[in-house]
């Protein structure tokens, strides 16, 4: 089975395809001038972005891992998320607080999901 990948770059791609199931890398914000909710918000919209281009939506997702710099943002975090999340779809979900790549990014989130 072939393996199809959305918005390649040198390091890695954004998004892959394998069968039925897409997978996205640790998506980060664009602007990091705001707030962990600012960029929660940037990424879930790249998560629904690349969702579509893959087929799919946030109703199929199976899996959610996020990586927050400051467990101290979880609420901000979860402000952005529960608007977002489609309810009666809310996937499975791990939140911990880890060293990102950079101090300026708050919050990463990675998805999986079925088309």
């Amino acid at each position: 089975m072939s393996v199809k990948r959305l918005h390649i770059g040198p390091r890695l791609s954004q998004v892959a395809i394998h069968g039925d199931t897409v997978y996205t890398a640790g998506i980060v914000a664009d602007d990091t001038n705001v707030d962990v909710a600012g960029q929660t918000g940037q990424i879930l919209d790249k998560i629904d972005q690349y969702l579509k281009e893959a087929g799919t939506d946030k109703t199929k997702i199976v899996s959610t891992t996020i990586w927050l710099a400051d467990i101290k943002d979880f609420a901000g975090m979860n402000s952005v998320w529960d608007q977002w999340v489609p309810k009666g779809n809310t996937p499975p979900r791990a939140c911990v607080e880890s060293k990102l790549a950079t101090p300026a990014y708050k919050v990463e989130i990675r998805v999986i999901a079925a088309r």
